[in-house]
């Protein structure tokens, strides 16, 4: 299926690795043009160079940045077309999962949302003005199944992500007769390096539940979570909805919510 994105500007937000590096690279298969934006590249990412890819190093705590991602695509390519929030997770300082709701402070709950929310309005008031003189375009917000499913060791991640899956409905409403698209997709726990890494999630897990890494993984994560699938979310997965979303072959779809999450969410 032809997604229509040959020759259109996309900029991706927290594109070094994970979701950001699958829809990253998705888009270029596709033909558009990207401007991945990470505070650091990764080989990964310098993998995929080409004339169609530009990085810039960008850290999104930065009130500034992500006004500056979005002039640098257009300085770069002439034009925008979409833009993916995925920029999010655990901001600089800051760890998760936690033990309980007293254990976030003021300021770890003001970062979380700096990172995980106010960089994504920065980003898309940035973008509006570029979308509009294109007519239209698609905005396509990272959410998580923590935004429906509140959970006590997520409480602060999963506020600012309900409030970003808030944003997108306003959004939608506001500047779709403009011919904006914006929607939201909401993974579930997906395999990325925040869970595989050295001294990531999963390593945590293992030594309080006594096993190994690739066993919370494989079966330990899944039958906690009561995974439909039996099995964590791919990143590729999840970039196939984003990706899907920006194109203009869903150009009836906004204001929607696409959950991919291995069956995750079982409420209606």
């Amino acid at each position: 299926m032809d997604l229509q994105l040959s020759g259109r500007v996309a900029v991706v937000t927290g594109a070094s690795k994970g979701i950001g590096l699958a829809v990253t690279r998705t888009l270029l298969e596709e033909g558009a043009n990207v401007v991945a934006a990470s505070r650091k590249s990764s080989p990964e990412l310098d993998a995929l160079a080409s004339p169609k890819l530009v990085h810039v190093s960008a850290d999104f705590m930065d009130p500034e940045a992500p006004a500056q991602v979005v002039e640098k695509a257009v300085e770069a390519f002439g034009a925008l077309d979409i833009l993916v929030n995925n920029a999010g997770g655990p901001p600089p300082g800051v760890s998760l999962p936690r033990g309980s709701f007293l254990h976030a402070t003021d300021e770890e709950w003001r970062a979380m949302f700096e990172f995980n929310l106010f960089s994504a309005v920065r980003a898309i008031r940035a973008a509006i003005p570029h979308l509009l003189e294109r007519g239209g375009g698609s905005i396509v917000n990272i959410s998580s199944g923590n935004a429906r499913q509140p959970s006590p060791i997520n409480v602060d991640y999963g506020a600012a992500k309900a409030g970003l899956s808030n944003l997108t409905k306003v959004l939608s409403g506001e500047f779709g007769p403009q011919g904006i698209r914006v929607n939201t997709v909401s993974p579930g726990v997906v395999r990325t390096p925040w869970w595989t890494e050295e001294g990531g999630v999963a390593d945590k897990i293992a030594s309080q539940a006594g096993t190994d890494r690739d066993s919370v993984l494989d079966e330990v994560v899944p039958k906690m979570l009561n995974l439909t699938t039996g099995r964590f979310v791919e990143a590729q997965e999840v970039a196939d909805a984003v990706v899907l979303l920006a194109s203009p072959r869903s150009g009836s779809t906004t204001g929607a919510e696409f959950v991919v999450d291995g069956g995750l969410l079982k409420e209606l």
